[in-house]
Parts: C-alpha cells; sequence; structure tokens
C-alpha cells in the first residue's frame, strides 16, 4: 500500500478525508555511492511522502546526486548526525516522519507498513528491528555492542525496544515536535529510545531487512570510539532522568569504601585506645560525607526530574495523537455533518 491510502478526518471540517504529510528524513556524509538508490526506492514506495536530505559538509557528490534524484536537499553545517536531526526536526513540518540513513542498507518496502502501523494504532514510534545474515552489514561487534548497551538501557528504563541503535525509524508529529535533541552525533539513536521510554509512549518494533553498504559507500561509524560516547551518553541520561538510584548506588559505593577503611582503624581502637592511622580515618571520614551528600543530591535531583517529566509530558499531550479526531470533530460528527 502507498502513503495515499492512510486517510484521517481534516482538523478543519472532520468530515473529508485527508492522507497525513509523510516526510522522509535523509541524515548524509559522504553519501555519493548510496544516496541515489535509497531516494528511488523511498520515491517508489512512498510516492505521496517529500524526502528531504540534510547534506553535513559532504566532500564528495552527494549533493548533486541527491538533487539530481529528486530529493529536497537542504544543508547543516554543524558535524555530525545529532546535529541533523536536531535541525531536520525544527525545520520540517509533517505529520508523519520517517528517517533512515542514507548508506542504502535498511528496507524502503517495509516503509509503508511502519507509517500504516504508527497511524492506524496511533503510536509516536515504529522502530525498525535490523534482521540480516549478512557479516558484513553488521558485523559481530556491532551487533554484541548493540545488544549490550541495548540490554543497559533496557534495565533502567524499560524492556520496549529490541534495537536501540537502528537508523529507520517512523515518528508521529508529537514525538518529533517535543523531542530535545542535544547528542551531537550517533549517539542521537538512544536518545530517541530514552526520550520514547521515560515519556511512556506507545511504540512498537518492526522486523525489517537489513543488507550491506553498496559497493564505494563507507561507514561513518567508529566502533569503539562511537561505543564509547553512546555509553557515556547513557550513563548521562540515567542521572538526568533517573538521579534517586544513580546516586543512591554512588552512595552504597562510597559508604562501602568508606566502611573498608573504617573497620581495620576501629578494631585497632577498641584494642589500644589509639588511632595510629589517622590519615586512613580522616579518608574514611570523607568519603562518608561524600557518601551522604550524594544521596542529598540524589533526594534533590530526583524531585526536580519529577518536575520536569510532568512539563514534557504536558507538552507532549498539547500535540494530538497521529490519525486522532480532535474533540471538535466528534461533536461536528454527531451532528450528521
Amino acid at each position: 500500500m502507498t502513503v495515499s491510502a492512510l486517510e484521517r478526518p481534516t482538523a478543519t471540517t472532520g468530515a473529508a478525508p485527508a492522507a497525513p504529510i509523510v516526510a522522509v528524513l535523509i541524515p548524509c556524509y559522504n553519501e555519493e555511492a548510496a544516496i541515489g538508490m535509497v531516494i528511488q526506492d523511498f520515491k517508489a514506495h512512498l510516492p505521496d511522502a517529500t524526502i528531504y536530505v540534510y547534506d553535513n559538509n559532504s566532500s564528495d557528490r552527494t549533493v548533486e546526486v541527491a538533487t539530481a534524484a529528486g530529493a529536497v536537499v537542504r544543508h547543516e553545517p554543524l558535524q555530525g548526525k545529532g546535529n541533523v536531526v536536531r535541525r531536520m526536526f525544527a525545520d520540517i513540518e509533517a505529520d508523519v516522519y520517517v528517517m533512515v540513513d542514507g548508506d542504502d542498507t535498511y528496507h524502503a518496502p517495509s516503509a509503508p507498513l511502519m507509517v500504516k502501523r504508527l497511524w492506524e494504532e496511533q503510536l509516536d514510534m515504529v522502530n525498525g528491528q535490523r534482521v540480516t545474515e549478512i557479516v558484513a552489514a553488521y558485523r559481530p561487534g556491532h551487533r554484541l555492542g548493540n545488544r549490550v548497551l541495548t540490554g543497559m538501557v533496557a534495565q533502567v528504563f524499560g524492556h520496549r525496544i529490541q534495537d536501540m541503535l537502528s537508523g529507520y525509524r517512523v515518528f508521529s508529529r508529537r514525538f518529533v515536535k517535543t523531542f530535545p535533541a542535544l547528542a551531537a552525533g550517533f549517539e542521537t539513536e538512544t536518545e530517541f529510545t530514552v526520550h520514547a521510554l521515560e515519556l511512556r509512549m506507545p511504540i512498537a518494533e518492526v522486523k525489517t531487512p537489513y543488507k550491506d553498504r553498496p559497493e564505494g559507500s563507507v561507514s561513518k561509524l567508529r566502533t569503539f570510539r562511537d561505543g564509547f560516547r553512546i555509553l557515556r551518553t547513557i550513563l548521562v541520561l540515567v542521572k538526568e532522568e533517573r538521579p534517586l538510584p544513580f546516586f543512591a548506588t554512588l552512595f552504597g559505593l562510597l559508604l562501602l569504601a568508606a566502611l573498608g577503611l573504617a573497620v581495620p582503624v576501629l578494631v585497632t581502637y577498641m584494642q589500644t585506645g589509639l588511632v595510629p592511622r589517622l590519615p586512613t580515618a580522616v579518608l574514611a571520614t570523607g568519603l562518608a560525607l561524600l557518601a551522604f551528600l550524594s544521596l542529598t543530591c540524589g533526594l534533590i535531583l530526583d524531585t526536580v526530574t519529577h518536575g520536569r517529566r510532568e512539563m514534557k509530558r504536558l507538552r507532549y499531550l498539547t500535540i494530538p495523537a497521529p490519525g486522532a479526531v480532535l474533540p471538535h470533530n466528534r461533536a461536528h460528527d454527531r451532528m450528521g455533518a
């Protein structure tokens, strides 16, 4: 099916059907070899969608190829996928957003099904879970890293996503317009997942075929560098969104260290009445003070985070769900419109 088959009542009359406005967002950096095929495939499967290519300082012919293929080409000078996502989400107005990498590894025929599911089930995000047996497409190291990082996020925020680092997603307008977009690089996929889980948005995951890059296309992902950046992002998000568990864990570690140092000193004092290891006693006292200071910070920040989460939720609820009929439209329908 094409996106034109998805219909919704208009906000003005509540009666005339209208197709959702779909935007395909493609962040690009030096994808001359692949971008033309990506645009062609998504044009074929989402013929009514507008395809936007945001070039991120490419030094090859990415811009020329994308323009010739019929995409709307724009530019983001700040390097990094997260910076491109921030600009795309701010600039583009649509009902449904399909975001895909420009490397021709994702399955364009899955897009109409993902859009349909998001629209009909009034979801805020549909994640494309990569499925492949091609080793070159999804290297064992990347697969393992994805499982570990996804598992870490799942332990803290909930087990609802299996492929957190997928670059193929469909978003609702209310997801896009409430997403803070703070990351600069590939950590942005982690932010997508945590944003959805933290606000308890309705989401789904669809298995999609995944293939290796075409000849001449080179991956921009650096396994260890970007892996550590993603890990750092997860830790920062845990601190920001779950401050009490984060600082309570730090409290426990500091307190254990303090007790480990203090016990021998106390034993010696009980036996001799002396404190021969004064520096150790001072260090243990300092660690204990830091432990309780950490716990206090966690309690205060947890209250602040709760209020911030409420404000984010209220802002999220000001934007209608995908395919939703607005209240005045329902009243109009009851009057026989």
